[in-house]
């Protein structure tokens, strides 16, 4: 059987209101919002009295979604540099297709505080692309196609 699809990233966070505004004002749109606690899901995710609140977005053309998990019980904890380079092990990034990249960037670091990784760069006249860290380090790719 092959896959069918990817349905999700998650991301866990502890400042679930930034990060949720971050990616609302990126584009995204809100799915939901429940909390999740019990056997079930301490058996699916492998840790004992788990709650956590829970939101999912999706991008506007319902394909790609982004769960955010804020843990009350256990405590999330921090593993590693809190603003990892782009080079460090383990997922690095999640990538968009925006309609003005440059525009984007604006928004982002006006109304967000995003700050970009490197430069805004042109691929080969078929895209210009950029990384931008927003709340707690999270680094997202935009891409705008050229052509």
């Amino acid at each position: 059987m092959a896959i069918k699809r990817m349905d999700n990233v998650l991301i866990v966070v502890d400042d679930m209101d930034a990060v949720k505004a971050f990616f609302t004002e990126l584009g995204m749109e809100l799915e939901g919002e429940t909390t999740v606690g019990g056997d079930w899901v301490d058996s699916v995710v492998g840790l004992k009295g788990v709650r956590s609140e829970i939101v999912m977005l999706r991008t506007p053309d319902g394909h790609g979604k982004v769960e955010l998990s804020k843990f009350h019980s256990p405590q999330a904890v921090r593993f590693g540099p809190e603003n990892a380079p782009t080079n460090a092990l383990g997922l690095r990034r999640i990538m968009f297709t925006v309609d003005d990249v440059n525009e984007t960037v604006a928004r982002l670091r006006q109304k967000q505080g995003a700050e970009l990784v490197g430069e805004i760069a042109e691929y080969e006249g078929v895209y210009r692309l950029c990384f931008l860290r927003g709340p707690e380090g999270i680094i997202v790719g935009l891409a705008q196609e050229l052509r």
